[in-house]
């Protein structure tokens, strides 16, 4: 963690100074605003926290509740998410208080004696296999709280306006806020206006009616009870994630934080056509009668429920994630998270994704409203993350139809653990895979970062820090603050490295504003193949050795090395196949690798640089 470069600071170096609309912030929920997020879910959360890096930007976010969420459905913390809260700054306080999948146990009729139930396979969990961050479970309200945080300690101080509820809105075609939206709060209803508005206000989204969206798909005719529930057991993994195939029926069982609270989905059969819902209406005692029957001989002595709800599995995808229909206009209002993708809960993606979305719209508007980019960037948003949505159902659908099925069906009793096992780098976070576009380049020079694939996400590795010879992941440096990277990986002696730096000063300076640090909108950093300790920060190219904040202080963590030492046993540039010869990785500021260029590719970063960014 860096901070002191605008001078000492001796408190929570977490919260950053209020600036621009964060100094005075009106309680009251203003006439006219530059983005209005609507709902305080996982989507919305992130959203403002990442606003709030963004302080010249006005941005609220109103939610119908009275406060904060107590009690939240979603529970599944994928790898990738943990990477996602590195970058917020809370990744390791939330892993602290969460439940870490250390193994997942798979459970299946005794073939002596069909109506009781054995282990069969135990499962290493592939978080840590995949990922230097583990697989989590952790309350959705927790979640919520750490992005508050966020977004309370940002310089934009952006806090939700509770107790506002969505009524509709309308969008003009002119206009500076062009959007008009209908709330309502304790006083009754008036009429706000803004720039741009996201719905991030769950499956049954206001905001994707007003602009005429629907959903796509079908409910499939298959219910579950889900319950958090404390209990007394004789089931031997009552503190290891389980999936449990029955005669009687199906469970999940997903252990909870605090050592005590589990969460357990139970298999409520077929859905007759003409239920019209009813099953939703099934009493707690229904569904706990049933785990009963599937964990035989095992049994649960239920003490307490904290939450349950019934829940039929649906399969939908928005038709678009935006406003923008097939009108050539951009887009004005956005749709995130169960507002335009909904399915089941057992393949824990929905808040994971639904952070993702938050995550990759974030920073676009951030960049278009500060005048960093062209309003086309916003069209980017739909164009990527409808079909990661779309990927995300079919694979829950398959997933949801495997853990559904009756032991008659089942051939192979491995085939649902190999299937875990097999598709983990998709729920854990890691398939998204972004075409090109202005924002993600082509795979002309792939080969000389194979291991950073083009349009997926960074994934980190360990270097040494050359100012103190400490093993950091290059990675992590990476904050959601709105700033692209640019890693350069230098050649033998870096020669080439000092000519390509040059040339490059003035291209990252051409979109930087002049009273702005000379990083403020892309850093960079090098990354040599000598040791540490042959090394010299102040010889560095003077692109690495920034002098930022007020006191004009040096950055002394922009330069590192590849060779191991005490505390790296690592060379990045064979981690991730890099070439010897050098390479630029430029990594977008929701860490998707956006180009791979040669180090005499200049020009090639320049065009790239002006489809991304406008000149100042």
């Amino acid at each position: 963690m860096q901070f002191h470069h605008h001078g000492y600071v001796s408190e929570d170096p977490r919260t950053i100074a209020a600036a621009g609309t964060g100094v005075d912030r009106p309680a009251d929920l203003p006439d006219e605003m530059d983005v209005l997020i609507v709902g305080s879910g996982p989507a919305g959360m992130l959203l403002a926290a990442q606003m709030s890096q963004f302080p010249g930007i006005t941005t609220r976010i109103i939610e119908k509740r009275d406060g904060r969420l107590v009690l939240g459905q979603a529970d599944g913390i994928q790898p990738r998410s943990v990477e996602t809260f590195q970058a917020f700054g809370f990744a390791e306080r939330i892993t602290a208080e969460a439940y870490n999948i250390a193994y997942m146990n798979f459970w299946n009729p005794d073939p002596e004696n069909p109506d009781n139930i054995v282990r069969t396979t135990r499962t290493e969990d592939y978080g840590l296999k995949i990922s230097e961050f583990p697989h989590l479970i952790v309350n959705q309200a927790r979640v919520l709280d750490y992005f508050a945080e966020a977004a309370a300690h940002g310089p934009g101080r952006i806090v939700p306006d509770y107790g506002v509820e969505f009524l509709g809105l309308t969008v003009h075609d002119d206009g500076e806020f062009p959007v008009e939206v209908r709330v309502q709060d304790a006083a009754g209803e008036r009429t706000v206006r803004a720039k741009y508005v996201v719905g991030c206000d769950g499956a049954r989204s206001g905001v994707r009616e007003a602009i005429g969206r629907t959903h796509v798909g079908e409910f499939a005719a298959h219910a579950w009870g889900v319950m958090d529930v404390l209990v007394n057991t004789d089931f031997p993994d009552w503190r290891t994630k389980c999936a449990i195939n029955a005669k009687a029926g199906n469970i999940l069982h997903i252990p909870r934080e605090g050592g005590y609270l589990s969460r357990v989905y139970v298999d409520l059969g077929e859905v007759a056509s003409d239920d019209n819902h009813r099953v939703r209406q099934t009493p707690i005692e229904k569904v706990i009668e049933k785990a009963n029957e599937i964990l035989h001989p095992y049994t649960l002595d239920v003490k307490e429920i904290a939450w349950h709800s019934v829940y039929e599995v649906g399969h939908r995808v928005t038709d678009g994630f935006d406003d923008a229909l097939d009108s050539d206009r951009s887009p004005r209002v956005f749709l995130t998270g169960d507002a335009c993708h909904t399915h089941s809960a057992k393949a824990g993606q929905g808040m994971n994704v639904s952070m993702q979305d938050g995550f990759n719209l974030g920073w676009k508007l951030g960049a278009v409203l500060t005048e960093r980019s062209p309003e086309s960037l916003l069209a980017t948003y739909s164009a990527e993350r409808q079909p990661v949505a779309q990927h995300l159902i079919d694979f829950d659908r398959e997933w949801s139809s495997l853990m559904a099925r009756k032991p008659e069906e089942i051939s192979d009793p491995q085939e649902l653990s190999n299937y875990y096992l097999a598709t983990a780098e998709f729920p854990s976070g890691f398939m998204t895979h972004y075409t090109p576009s202005a924002i993600t380049g082509g795979s002309e020079h792939q080969a000389l970062a194979a291991g950073f694939p083009i349009g997926r996400r960074f994934k980190s590795s360990e270097v040494v820090r050359v100012s103190d010879g400490n093993a950091v992941h290059l990675g992590h440096h990476a904050k959601a603050d709105g700033r692209w990277r640019v890693y350069a990986f230098a050649d033998a002696g870096g020669a080439r490295l000092r000519e390509w730096a040059s040339a490059v000063e003035p291209l990252i300076a051409r979109v930087t504003p002049a009273d702005a640090d000379v990083d403020a909108v892309i850093d960079a950093k090098v990354i040599y193949q000598e040791a540490f300790d042959e090394l010299d920060v102040l010889s560095a190219p003077s692109l690495f050795v920034p002098r930022t904040g007020p006191l004009g202080l040096i950055d002394w963590e922009k330069v590192y090395a590849a060779t191991p030492n005490a505390w790296c046993p690592t060379d990045i540039f064979d981690e991730r196949e890099l070439a010897r010869d050098g390479v630029v990785v430029v990594v977008r500021p929701d860490q998707y690798v956006a180009a791979v260029l040669p180090l005499d590719g200049v020009a090639e970063l320049d065009a790239f640089l002006q489809g991304v960014f406008l000149a100042v």
